[in-house]
Protein backbone atom coordinates (compact mmCIF):
# COMPACT_ATOMS: atom_id res chain seq x y z
CA UNK A 1 0.00 0.00 0.00
CA UNK A 2 1.44 3.48 -0.97
CA UNK A 3 -0.04 6.18 1.30
CA UNK A 4 0.55 10.00 2.22
CA UNK A 5 1.06 11.37 5.42
CA UNK A 6 0.86 15.26 6.59
CA UNK A 7 4.17 17.27 7.88
CA UNK A 8 4.49 20.97 7.74
CA UNK A 9 2.51 21.71 4.92
CA UNK A 10 3.47 18.72 2.74
CA UNK A 11 2.19 15.29 1.77
CA UNK A 12 4.78 12.42 2.75
CA UNK A 13 4.73 9.45 0.60
CA UNK A 14 5.06 5.76 1.95
CA UNK A 15 4.79 2.31 1.75
CA UNK A 16 3.08 -0.55 4.23
CA UNK A 17 3.56 -3.47 3.34
CA UNK A 18 3.29 -7.10 5.60
CA UNK A 19 1.49 -7.61 9.27
CA UNK A 20 3.37 -7.88 13.02
CA UNK A 21 5.62 -6.16 14.29
CA UNK A 22 6.84 -3.61 12.51
CA UNK A 23 10.58 -2.35 11.03
CA UNK A 24 10.79 0.87 9.24
CA UNK A 25 13.12 1.58 6.55
CA UNK A 26 15.18 4.61 5.91
CA UNK A 27 16.99 4.93 2.41
CA UNK A 28 20.22 6.57 1.94
CA UNK A 29 21.96 9.84 -0.19
CA UNK A 30 20.25 10.59 -3.52
CA UNK A 31 17.59 7.92 -3.28
CA UNK A 32 14.08 7.43 -2.39
CA UNK A 33 12.02 4.57 -0.67
CA UNK A 34 12.39 2.41 -4.22
CA UNK A 35 15.35 0.97 -3.40
CA UNK A 36 14.15 -1.04 -0.63
CA UNK A 37 11.66 -2.62 -2.87
CA UNK A 38 13.55 -6.17 -3.46
CA UNK A 39 13.98 -5.66 0.90
CA UNK A 40 10.22 -4.99 1.30
CA UNK A 41 9.05 -7.98 -0.34
CA UNK A 42 10.97 -10.72 1.58
CA UNK A 43 10.88 -8.58 5.08
CA UNK A 44 7.03 -8.30 4.93
CA UNK A 45 6.49 -12.24 5.08
CA UNK A 46 7.72 -11.40 8.51
CA UNK A 47 7.27 -8.21 9.77
CA UNK A 48 5.06 -5.39 8.98
CA UNK A 49 7.73 -3.03 7.28
CA UNK A 50 7.31 0.70 6.25
CA UNK A 51 9.52 2.58 3.84
CA UNK A 52 9.47 6.35 3.77
CA UNK A 53 10.54 8.95 1.24
CA UNK A 54 12.10 11.33 3.28
CA UNK A 55 11.99 15.21 2.63
CA UNK A 56 13.03 15.85 -0.74
CA UNK A 57 13.45 12.92 -2.33
CA UNK A 58 11.11 10.60 -4.12
CA UNK A 59 7.50 12.08 -3.85
CA UNK A 60 8.03 13.80 -0.79
CA UNK A 61 8.55 17.85 -1.22
CA UNK A 62 11.15 19.77 -0.19
CA UNK A 63 10.69 22.17 3.21
CA UNK A 64 13.21 25.25 2.66
CA UNK A 65 16.76 24.95 2.04
CA UNK A 66 18.32 22.95 4.16
CA UNK A 67 17.24 19.81 5.72
CA UNK A 68 18.50 19.03 8.92
CA UNK A 69 18.56 15.50 10.00
CA UNK A 70 16.30 16.18 13.02
CA UNK A 71 13.38 17.22 10.85
CA UNK A 72 13.66 14.17 8.95
CA UNK A 73 13.25 12.41 12.03
CA UNK A 74 10.54 14.44 12.50
CA UNK A 75 9.14 13.80 9.55
CA UNK A 76 9.38 9.79 10.26
CA UNK A 77 7.83 10.19 13.54
CA UNK A 78 4.62 11.91 11.87
CA UNK A 79 4.23 8.95 9.65
CA UNK A 80 4.85 6.44 12.12
CA UNK A 81 2.36 8.56 14.45
CA UNK A 82 -0.10 8.28 11.27
CA UNK A 83 -0.32 4.99 11.38
CA UNK A 84 -0.53 4.38 15.04
CA UNK A 85 2.76 3.22 15.75
CA UNK A 86 4.98 3.03 18.79
CA UNK A 87 7.42 0.67 18.48
CA UNK A 88 9.54 -0.59 15.61
CA UNK A 89 13.28 -1.52 14.36
CA UNK A 90 14.63 0.99 12.67
CA UNK A 91 17.09 0.21 10.09
CA UNK A 92 18.73 3.57 8.16
CA UNK A 93 20.89 3.23 5.08
CA UNK A 94 23.92 6.04 4.80
CA UNK A 95 22.14 9.21 5.52
CA UNK A 96 19.05 7.40 6.56
CA UNK A 97 21.46 6.21 9.38
CA UNK A 98 22.01 9.46 9.87
CA UNK A 99 18.16 10.54 10.06
CA UNK A 100 17.65 7.16 12.22
CA UNK A 101 20.54 8.50 14.73
CA UNK A 102 18.53 12.09 15.20
CA UNK A 103 15.38 10.13 15.91
CA UNK A 104 17.53 8.09 18.56
CA UNK A 105 18.44 10.99 20.09
CA UNK A 106 14.62 13.13 19.90
CA UNK A 107 12.35 9.55 20.68
CA UNK A 108 14.38 6.95 22.28
CA UNK A 109 11.32 5.16 23.94
CA UNK A 110 9.91 4.13 20.15
CA UNK A 111 12.94 1.75 19.10
CA UNK A 112 13.53 -2.05 20.01
CA UNK A 113 16.27 -1.88 18.06
CA UNK A 114 18.46 0.31 15.75
CA UNK A 115 20.48 -1.09 12.38
CA UNK A 116 22.91 1.14 10.97
CA UNK A 117 23.10 -0.05 7.42
CA UNK A 118 26.71 1.41 5.60
CA UNK A 119 26.32 4.48 8.53
CA UNK A 120 28.67 5.84 10.97
CA UNK A 121 27.49 8.16 14.32
CA UNK A 122 30.48 11.06 13.56
CA UNK A 123 30.41 14.36 12.24
CA UNK A 124 31.46 15.73 8.91
CA UNK A 125 35.23 16.22 9.07
CA UNK A 126 36.07 20.08 7.84
CA UNK A 127 37.26 18.48 4.80
CA UNK A 128 33.77 16.38 3.66
CA UNK A 129 32.44 19.83 4.92
CA UNK A 130 34.36 21.13 2.19
CA UNK A 131 33.56 18.05 -0.25
CA UNK A 132 30.06 18.88 0.71
CA UNK A 133 30.20 22.51 -0.46
CA UNK A 134 31.77 21.61 -4.02
CA UNK A 135 29.32 19.34 -4.43
CA UNK A 136 26.48 21.79 -4.34
CA UNK A 137 28.00 23.74 -6.45
CA UNK A 138 28.47 20.83 -9.05
CA UNK A 139 24.51 20.03 -8.70
CA UNK A 140 23.39 23.46 -9.15
CA UNK A 141 25.94 23.37 -12.49
CA UNK A 142 25.13 19.39 -13.55
CA UNK A 143 22.85 17.40 -11.30
CA UNK A 144 23.32 14.45 -13.64
CA UNK A 145 26.62 13.92 -13.93
CA UNK A 146 27.16 14.48 -10.32
CA UNK A 147 24.22 11.82 -9.78
CA UNK A 148 26.01 9.33 -12.45
CA UNK A 149 29.60 9.78 -10.02
CA UNK A 150 28.10 9.28 -6.87
CA UNK A 151 26.07 6.20 -7.50
CA UNK A 152 28.72 4.59 -9.11
CA UNK A 153 31.09 5.60 -5.97
CA UNK A 154 28.92 3.99 -3.60
CA UNK A 155 29.51 0.30 -5.05
CA UNK A 156 32.64 -1.93 -4.63
CA UNK A 157 34.38 -0.95 -7.96
CA UNK A 158 34.92 -5.04 -9.14
CA UNK A 159 30.71 -5.29 -8.51
CA UNK A 160 29.99 -2.38 -10.75
CA UNK A 161 29.79 -5.02 -13.81
CA UNK A 162 28.41 -7.77 -11.79
CA UNK A 163 24.94 -5.30 -10.63
CA UNK A 164 25.32 -2.98 -13.71
CA UNK A 165 21.50 -3.50 -13.76
CA UNK A 166 20.80 -2.25 -10.35
CA UNK A 167 23.60 0.43 -11.01
CA UNK A 168 21.24 2.25 -13.74
CA UNK A 169 18.42 1.66 -11.83
CA UNK A 170 19.94 3.48 -9.09
CA UNK A 171 20.93 6.66 -11.28
CA UNK A 172 17.01 6.53 -12.81
CA UNK A 173 15.95 6.47 -9.04
CA UNK A 174 18.30 9.07 -7.80
CA UNK A 175 17.41 11.27 -11.30
CA UNK A 176 14.33 12.13 -10.25
CA UNK A 177 15.12 13.11 -6.53
CA UNK A 178 15.17 17.63 -7.53
CA UNK A 179 18.06 19.56 -7.72
CA UNK A 180 16.90 22.07 -4.71
CA UNK A 181 16.42 17.98 -2.89
CA UNK A 182 19.72 17.21 -3.20
CA UNK A 183 21.58 20.49 -2.02
CA UNK A 184 19.22 20.09 0.98
CA UNK A 185 20.58 16.82 1.82
CA UNK A 186 24.00 17.92 1.29
CA UNK A 187 23.82 20.88 3.53
CA UNK A 188 21.72 18.89 6.44
CA UNK A 189 24.05 16.46 6.53
CA UNK A 190 27.35 18.82 6.35
CA UNK A 191 25.49 20.18 9.69
CA UNK A 192 24.40 17.42 11.59
CA UNK A 193 26.66 17.02 15.18
CA UNK A 194 27.98 13.78 16.25
CA UNK A 195 25.88 11.14 18.02
CA UNK A 196 28.55 8.74 18.95
CA UNK A 197 27.60 8.34 22.49
CA UNK A 198 23.92 6.63 21.11
CA UNK A 199 25.66 3.43 20.58
CA UNK A 200 27.52 3.42 24.21
CA UNK A 201 24.09 4.11 25.64
CA UNK A 202 21.40 2.20 23.62
CA UNK A 203 18.83 0.59 25.62
CA UNK A 204 18.25 -1.64 22.73
CA UNK A 205 20.15 -4.06 20.53
CA UNK A 206 22.12 -2.36 17.36
CA UNK A 207 22.96 -3.95 14.33
CA UNK A 208 26.17 -2.03 12.28
CA UNK A 209 26.24 -3.53 8.57
CA UNK A 210 29.90 -2.30 7.24
CA UNK A 211 31.00 -2.85 3.41
CA UNK A 212 34.57 -4.15 3.48
CA UNK A 213 35.20 -2.27 0.26
CA UNK A 214 33.43 0.79 1.45
CA UNK A 215 35.29 3.97 0.93
CA UNK A 216 32.55 6.20 2.97
CA UNK A 217 31.88 4.41 6.50
CA UNK A 218 35.16 4.77 8.46
CA UNK A 219 35.00 1.29 9.32
CA UNK A 220 38.02 1.04 11.74
CA UNK A 221 36.93 3.92 13.87
CA UNK A 222 33.92 2.32 14.34
CA UNK A 223 34.82 -1.36 15.10
CA UNK A 224 37.45 0.31 17.88
CA UNK A 225 34.98 2.42 19.56
CA UNK A 226 32.23 -0.48 19.47
CA UNK A 227 34.66 -2.64 20.71
CA UNK A 228 32.94 -4.57 23.66
CA UNK A 229 29.67 -3.05 23.83
CA UNK A 230 28.00 -6.44 24.38
CA UNK A 231 24.24 -4.98 22.46
CA UNK A 232 26.08 -4.22 19.46
CA UNK A 233 26.47 -6.82 16.74
CA UNK A 234 28.94 -6.42 13.50
CA UNK A 235 28.38 -7.56 10.37
CA UNK A 236 31.18 -7.17 7.94
CA UNK A 237 30.05 -7.78 4.44
CA UNK A 238 33.61 -9.54 2.52
CA UNK A 239 32.03 -8.47 -0.71
CA UNK A 240 30.22 -4.88 -0.72
CA UNK A 241 30.98 -1.76 -0.84
CA UNK A 242 28.37 0.80 0.16
CA UNK A 243 25.47 -1.08 -1.10
CA UNK A 244 25.12 -4.14 0.76
CA UNK A 245 21.41 -4.40 0.51
CA UNK A 246 22.20 -5.30 -3.51
CA UNK A 247 26.01 -6.32 -3.41
CA UNK A 248 24.92 -9.02 -0.74
CA UNK A 249 21.56 -9.04 -0.84
CA UNK A 250 20.08 -12.71 0.48
CA UNK A 251 23.23 -12.53 3.41
CA UNK A 252 21.39 -8.93 4.72
CA UNK A 253 18.00 -9.26 4.09
CA UNK A 254 18.33 -12.48 6.45
CA UNK A 255 20.56 -10.99 8.66
CA UNK A 256 18.04 -7.88 9.30
CA UNK A 257 15.15 -10.85 9.99
CA UNK A 258 17.02 -12.68 12.71
CA UNK A 259 17.88 -9.25 14.39
CA UNK A 260 14.63 -7.79 14.54
CA UNK A 261 13.58 -10.53 15.77
CA UNK A 262 15.99 -10.82 18.26
CA UNK A 263 14.79 -7.53 19.13
CA UNK A 264 11.21 -7.89 19.16
CA UNK A 265 11.79 -11.03 21.33
CA UNK A 266 13.82 -8.78 23.85
CA UNK A 267 10.92 -6.29 24.26
CA UNK A 268 8.37 -8.37 25.11
CA UNK A 269 10.13 -9.62 27.70
CA UNK A 270 10.11 -6.46 29.46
Amino acid sequence: MIGFAEFRKIRVRFSDTGKGRTIVLLHGFPESMEVWEEFSVKLSRHFRVIAIDLPGCGETPCIGYVHPMELMAECVKTVLDSLGLRRYVMVGHSMGGYVALAFTELFPDHLSGLCLFHSHPYADSAEKKVDREKAVVLVKKDPKHYVNEVITSLFAPDNLSLFKDDVRELKQIARRTTRQGIVNALEGMKERPKRDWLLQYAGYPVLLILGKKDRIVPNELLLRQTSGLKHVQILMLEKAGHMGFIEEKKLTQDSLIRFARKCFSRSSKK
